[in-house]
């Protein structure tokens, strides 16, 4: 069984509040489990709430917390709930941290070095009581038991990001986070072969149509471009991701029932949703 669950919708900064109350106001973070193993995108601000359940069920089940960690870039509001991730703090348990490769002169290891610096953080990297390994890659395919393939595409936003497609068992999902549609017609069309097919598609759509003039440049798309993608890759569910902090629920909900009953099924992410890919 290859299920998803949503821990945080927002991009850019956390915003919390009586306006953000039905879709919630966490930053990205989802919970990708393939049977027994558990995959986690992104640890934005939602990534606090996810660590907490995750220590709370090892405790009940008296087993140690297991998780393959995905980071599709190392912007702030996509790691930024790192520090407050329970399972860091909790002996025995083991995790794998995978994202992008920076630069050369700077790892992935060393980006959440500086996060737990004096300066930002009373937790030094090396005091944390989990056993963590990271693994940066590019564009490739990792392979894991059971047949789950995950591969990664870089997509086009102001730092390197991946994108991720999980295939396990027939069932595919795909996350495309912080994407702008290149200018060229044929990198476009390789984020498309790269989600094609997919059952699942959760895709940025940060701005609206109106907005997006005013923000070229800036590494999103719209919801236009999200539907664009999910049309011409022949997915089967396309889910709106990363919502624009100024959006309330009330403009979210406004924004689900404009595009619903399109030639895709469209939802729009909520924290605590939970789909199974059947």
């Amino acid at each position: 069984m290859l299920s998803i669950k949503f821990w945080g919708v927002r991009g850019s900064t956390p915003c919390p509040g009586p306006d953000t109350i039905i879709y919630g106001g966490n930053t990205s973070c989802i919970e990708i489990r393939a049977d027994d193993n558990i995959f986690i995108i992104d640890l934005g601000t939602g990534a606090r709430l996810l660590g907490d359940e995750l220590a709370a069920d090892a405790k009940r089940k008296n087993k140690k917390i297991k998780a393959e960690i995905f980071i599709t870039h190392t912007h702030w509001d996509h790691i930024m709930g790192f520090p407050m991730f329970t399972p860091v703090y909790t002996k025995d348990t083991e995790l794998k941290i995978t994202g992008p490769v920076i630069s050369e002169n700077e790892s992935l290891k060393d980006i959440f070095e500086t996060q737990l610096s004096h300066n930002f953080w009373p937790v030094r990297l090396n005091e944390l009581s989990a056993s963590i390994e990271y693994n940066q890659i590019k564009e490739t395919t990792l392979f894991y038991p059971g047949g789950l393939e995950v591969s990664s595409k870089i997509l086009n936003h102001p730092i390197t990001c991946l994108g991720y497609r999980f295939n396990y068992q027939g069932k595919s999902i795909a996350v495309i986070f912080d994407h702008e549609p290149y200018s060229s017609h044929d990198e476009n069309e390789k984020i498309i072969n790269f989600i094609k097919d997919t059952d699942i598609l959760i895709h940025d759509s940060h701005y609206t149509k109106e907005e997006y003039p005013a923000h070229i440049g800036w590494g999103h798309s719209t919801l236009d471009n999200a539907l664009q993608n999910a049309a011409a890759s022949r997915a089967k569910t396309l889910i709106f991701f990363h919502h624009e902090p100024s959006h309330s629920d009330s403009k979210l909900e406004q924004l689900e029932k404009e595009y619903s009953n399109r030639e895709v099924k469209c939802i729009m992410a909520r924290e605590g949703m939970l789909l199974n890919v059947v």
